[in-house]
Order: C-alpha cells, then structure tokens, then sequence
C-alpha cells in the first residue's frame, strides 16, 4: 500500500514539473518571444504582390525595430499595460515593416516603407518622388492603366483631407484651396518627425498611407525575414517555390 501511494505521489510530482515546464514555454513564447523577438504573420492580401502573396506566412524579426508588449493576456480579455521595446535601427527606405493597423491596434498590415521623418514624398501619374528625386521602383505593380488626376475622383470626398496639413507648400495647394490628391497624385507632404509614410507593392489596390495618413514609429512592430510557407488557395496547393525565399 505504501509503495503504491509513493508511486503516486512520484507520478504527480512528474506531472506537476510538466505541467510547469509547459506554462513556462507558454509564457516565454506569448510573453517574451512573440511580442519582442519572432512573431508569424499571415498575408491576408494583394497590396503587395507580387513581393508578397496571399496566403504567404512570414517570420518577422521584432528586435530589429522594437517589438511593442501584448495589449492583453493571451485567451483573455484582461488589457495589459503596453510599451514599445527599444530597437536596434530605425525603419529605413525601402524596409517592408509590420506595423499595427491604425484603425484597430489587434490586427496588423506589411507595407513598404517609402519615406522617413524629414522625407517629402510626392506621387505624380503614379512614379513616386523623394526629396524631388523619381524613386525606381522595381517590386511595384500596377493594376489599373487609367491615372488618377485632379476631377478624376474614385474615392469619397474628404478621403485625402488629412493631407492638407501636410504640404510642403502653401499657393493652390492650401486648405480651402484647389488640392486635389487623388491615388496616383498627391503631395508633396513633409514627413514628421517619429512618422513613417508607407505604400503596398501593388500601388493601385492598397490601402496605405495615401488615405490613412503616416505611421507612428510605436506602431511599427518588426521587420520581415523569410517566407516559411505559402499556400495557393485557389488552387488548393503549397507554392513550395516560395518557402524559404528572403524577404526583400
């Protein structure tokens, strides 16, 4: 009888270190890990094919950037308090970066970061300028043949209306005055500074910086490394040809 109740008080003790080593794994990955080393991210859109795919998964490095803390204890709805952890660099041109959507702070985009604090961005018949500098562009895409321009207006008026606070010079361009920004002209805007403006490789379809405005540097969660896996949903098959591919 004795030997039988040691074996069980053995057998719990056993489990009892699992079930600790395992909230402990929990607790490194949900509290540690995932906010400020690694993090899986989804595509769940075309704004930036072709660099990106629906259906693509992506490795996000966070300690480049700073990885920011959970909003809330995982499977609960208990908040908790949030800072962003300092980075090793700063978002640079060019950089595709996860950052947190700016209308709900649970869900997150990828975009392409095109313009830095100080930066003038401008965007005429769809090339997009820097500092006055045409920028190439190698990665971009472009659905739509038709520009954009002045009257020729598809989105709903006051969708650009935030930009106006922004320019980089006053004259027609000015409140009140015959600003006009369309998805395929618009600016030239300054940068602020802890601001990032950011566009979708697929320029004619995403929904980016153009309508909501700049990113705040907080917001910015990591950077992009690898494509781990990608699944073809129409076809209903991997795209092995992109698993391990470098994000660039």
């Amino acid at each position: 009888m004795n030997n039988n109740l040691s074996e069980n008080i053995n057998k719990t003790a056993v489990l009892l270190e699992w079930v600790k080593s395992i909230a402990l794994a929990f607790a490194l990955v949900f509290l540690l890990l995932r906010p400020f080393v690694v993090q899986a991210y989804h595509v769940p859109t075309g704004s930036m094919e072709t660099t990106l795919r629906i259906g693509d998964y992506l490795l996000v490095n966070k300690l480049v950037f700073g990885g920011t803390s959970p909003r809330d204890l995982p499977f609960t709805e208990l908040e908790l308090p949030g800072f962003h952890m300092p980075g090793l660099y700063h978002p640079d041109r060019g950089d595709i970066v996860v950052f947190e959507d700016p209308f709900d702070r649970s869900e997150d985009y990828v975009k392409r970061c095109v313009a830095v604090p100080g930066d003038t961005v401008e965007m005429r018949d769809k090339v997009l300028y820097i500092n006055q500098v045409p920028q190439t562009e190698p990665y971009v895409r472009h659905e739509d043949p038709q520009l954009r321009r002045n009257g020729n207006r598809s989105y709903g008026v006051g969708t650009f209306a935030w930009q106006s606070d922004y320019l980089a010079r006053d004259g027609s361009g000015g409140p009140g005055g015959g600003y006009l920004p369309t998805r395929d002209n618009f600016g030239p805007l300054v940068v602020p500074g802890g601001k990032y403006f950011c566009l979708g490789d697929n320029r004619d379809v995403s929904f980016d910086s153009r309508f909501w405005g700049f990113v705040d540097r907080e917001a910015i969660k990591g950077k992009p490394m690898i494509i781990t896996f990608s699944w073809d949903k129409d076809r209903r098959l991997p795209r092995l040809e992109r698993v391990g591919r470098v994000i660039q």
